[in-house]
């Protein structure tokens, strides 16, 4: 049973960093595509930052510059340093991963972690 766990979330001023972890565990062949996304309250979740096997990223407009997504294939683990945080980052993040479970599968399945809240507030 593939599972994604988040870490790292919490209170912070403004203009503090945080750095959240999500480690995919359980019966994994590969991992393509591993991304952070986020919801705030009465919001649409929006992806913030993804990275794929082979180190390619991209970023949403609002956190570029300040946001940097990376990852750790030989422990299955895609990380997201936030700098320069602002209230508007406080959301809820989320970890999604595309994830081959066997070397015949043709499509990757998607699971998500669990979320971890972020609050930028003084």
């Amino acid at each position: 049973q593939v599972q994604l766990v988040e870490s790292g979330g919490g209170l912070v001023q403004p203009e503090g960093s945080l750095r959240l972890s999500c480690a995919a565990s359980g019966g994994i062949f590969r991992i393509n595509t591993m991304a952070w996304y986020r919801q705030a309250p009465g919001k649409q979740r929006e992806l913030v930052a993804r990275i794929t096997n082979a180190g390619t990223t991209n970023y949403a407009d609002a956190v570029k510059g300040r946001f940097a997504i990376s990852r750790d294939n030989a422990k299955n683990t895609v990380y997201l340093q936030m700098n320069v945080l602002r209230p508007e980052d406080t959301a809820v993040y989320y970890c999604n991963a595309q994830i081959f479970l066997w070397s015949w599968q043709i499509r990757p399945n998607d699971y998500w972690g669990q979320g971890t809240q972020v609050t930028v507030s003084s």
